[in-house]
């Protein structure tokens, strides 16, 4: 399903970035400062790594490691999965699901221009938030409660011929319905 939405109408065309000898500490007083989630990590001015505040809980917290002298690169990511800012916002989110991430690197001829993220997509177009949710998992999942909704397709309504992310069984969207 592509949207006709860009990824470049999505991203933060200048995302938090800091040197890779930046400290654990020094890093969240930056994403304090910035309010962010994430930062790009560099090595003069290329992009060499991600950092995330997962990274901070699972790779220094629990293991006991000092903040003030770990390193944002001894724990960034460096597999870094990327996408072009020339392609649909779907794609973004069909990237994000299969490689289990919630940011992307926006990459233009092999240089980062940009960070798009889970929250940019999904506001832009929450409608794609249900391919996020099929494969997520829920921890104790037998024990909440599920509201079964009415099955929706998306298609031209047969009634109105708009576009429709809402179309009931018999392609009549919810606003004919």
């Amino acid at each position: 399903m592509k949207t006709g939405i860009k990824v470049f109408d999505a991203m933060t065309n200048k995302p938090v970035a800091v040197q890779h000898d930046l400290s654990i500490s020094e890093c969240a007083v930056v994403m304090k400062k910035y309010g962010v989630g994430s930062l790009l990590i560099k090595e003069s001015e290329e992009v060499i790594g991600i950092l995330t505040e997962k990274d901070f809980v699972i790779k220094v917290l629990a293991l006991r490691l000092d903040p003030g002298q770990t390193l944002a690169s001894d724990i960034m990511e460096r597999n870094l999965f990327t996408i072009s800012p020339e392609q649909d916002i779907y794609d973004a989110i069909m990237e994000m699901k299969i490689n289990e991430v919630r940011r992307l690197p926006v990459a233009k001829k092999g240089k980062i221009v940009g960070l798009v993220t889970l929250k940019d997509v999904l506001r832009i177009e929450p409608q794609l938030f249900d391919l996020m949710i099929e494969h997520m998992d829920l921890r104790e999942l037998d024990s909440k409660p599920v509201i079964k909704q009415e099955p929706f397709k998306e298609g031209v309504c047969e009634s109105c011929s708009n576009w429709s992310y809402k179309l009931n069984e018999s392609s009549i969207c919810s606003e004919c319905h």
